[in-house]
């Protein structure tokens, strides 16, 4: 399934957009972390859940949390909330 990766993790997979497999969220971040390592940290906390500044959509509606299931034509983004003042 096609992953959107956003510009804050870009440095980890070098594109906006790659392939992934895996039957839930969490499977597929774990394929992420196997090919650009350091990546799932990124996005998932100590406690195993995804960190309160990423959102992720699987075809449209936000993902739950690392066991939102997902399938082969679902398309996958990763968002990150921007902070400043």
């Amino acid at each position: 399934m096609k992953v959107l990766i956003p510009s804050a993790l870009r440095s980890y997979t070098e594109c906006a957009e790659t392939e992934a497999q895996g039957a839930t969220v969490g499977a597929v971040l774990a394929g992420l972390e196997a090919r650009y390592p350091g990546i799932r940290f990124r996005v998932v906390d100590e406690q195993d859940r995804i960190r309160r500044h990423i959102r992720i959509f699987v075809s449209g509606a936000q993902a739950a949390g690392l066991s939102h299931p997902v399938v082969e034509t679902d398309e996958v983004i990763i968002v990150q909330a921007l902070s400043g003042g």
